[in-house]
């Protein structure tokens, strides 16, 4: 009887040992899986985060090259020149890797609000067109939108491809335990470039009337 029970165990280890080695090796590749997975699934949240970093240097950038062209046209519009850039100064904001899709919106409202006045000083006072140095900044105002376009491009691609993957199972599962949600995508900034001021639900004249219309009691005080 010892001799058969200790065949008997011998048999159960046998076959054991191959169930054992193959429950490792699953342990193994599903551990590897979830390391190739949690680095894939954080390079690509890294991505999203750059790529909006990126957004808001190009929109500080265009803030700066903003200014300087409505200090060119101080000498015309001196009040509007003012309010505009009291506007950008007090409403500017910095764009990081937490700003959200409203946050970068109303940074171009501010823009836009701005442009449309400039548009306006120019078609009453063209010679500011003939400036070198309006048109050097005008270039570089323009240059920097594209810019800003490029990185929303680039950005909604990242949120593609991260939101694509935290979705798709099993891959959702190590997206929940490491945090990341599904990203929202960035609008065309176009959408902010239109005839009115969509930041005071003012047109571009009305806007500029207004702001004469407040300046000249000033004037005449004065």
């Amino acid at each position: 009887m010892a001799a058969e029970d200790c065949l008997s165990v011998h048999n159960e280890e046998k076959y054991m040992m191959p169930t054992l080695i193959v429950i490792f090796v699953i342990i193994i590749i599903v551990a590897l899986w979830a390391i190739s997975a949690q680095r894939r699934l954080v390079s690509m949240d890294e991505n999203v985060n750059n790529a909006l970093i990126q957004i808001g240097v190009q929109l500080s950038n265009r803030f700066d090259a903003l200014t300087a062209l409505l200090n060119l046209t101080q000498e015309y519009a001196r009040h509007e020149c003012e309010v505009l850039i009291d506007t950008i100064h007090s409403k500017r904001s910095v764009i990081t890797a937490k700003s959200t899709s409203d946050d970068i919106l109303g940074q171009e409202e501010i823009i836009t609000e701005a442009l449309a006045m400039i548009a306006m000083v120019t078609e009453q006072y063209p010679e500011i067109k003939a400036s070198p140095m309006y048109i050097k900044t005008m270039n570089a105002v323009q240059i920097y939108e594209n810019m800003v376009r490029n990185c929303c491009l680039i950005y909604n691609n990242n949120v593609t491809k991260l939101n694509r993957e935290t979705r798709v199972f099993p891959a959702s599962m190590i997206a929940g335990i490491l945090g990341l949600q599904k990203r929202d995508y960035l609008n065309s900034v176009s959408k902010c470039q239109g005839d009115g001021v969509k930041g005071t639900g003012v047109k571009g004249t009305e806007f500029l009337t207004q702001s004469r219309a407040v300046s000249e009691p000033r004037r005449m005080n004065l």
